[in-house]
């Protein structure tokens, strides 16, 4: 993760396997839930329900051991062009939520994946790294680059 200017991150990794299946698994809910939510931090992924195109919606609510209340989010989607663009909002941050942009980009036989994610301000983001929200991509990609494998392999 990389902090490329004041009000932006951006995350990048290669997946082994193509573009095509790597959307797929962030845009199709039964895949979505199998690595999105990063075990390592002990969340869980209770929902998933997303309308995946320009102008569709997305409500997922994740829930953690430590917390009574599940934590929802959700916003709609600016962008979406197969197997290589999606970008969305992040609207339950309200006028602090970020701007989500994510490109697929088939490198071969893996996809090149880069995560940017523009928040509104400075302090936006400031807040964001020190509640930790940003800290599970890490985790999240290992997730999703075992799911990719194991999907690939039954291609």
């Amino acid at each position: 993760m990389e902090r490329t200017s004041e009000r932006e991150l951006v995350v990048a990794r290669i997946i082994d396997g193509p573009a095509r299946i790597v959307f797929e698994a962030w845009t199709k809910p039964e895949l979505f839930q199998r690595w999105w939510a990063p075990k390592a931090f002990g969340v869980s992924l209770i929902s998933f329900e997303a309308d995946v195109r320009t102008g569709g919606a997305y409500r997922f609510v994740m829930g953690h051991a430590s917390s009574e209340q599940p934590m929802a989010f959700f916003g709609r989607y600016i962008e979406v062009t197969p197997h290589s663009h999606l970008v969305w909002t992040n609207d339950e941050g309200g006028e602090a939520g970020a701007v989500t942009t994510v490109t697929f980009e088939e490198k071969g036989s893996a996809t090149r994946v880069v995560v940017r994610e523009l928040y509104p301000s400075k302090e936006a983001l400031d807040a964001a790294v020190a509640s930790g929200s940003t800290s599970g991509w890490g985790n999240q990609f290992e997730q999703l680059d075992d799911l990719i494998v194991s999907l690939d392999a039954k291609v």
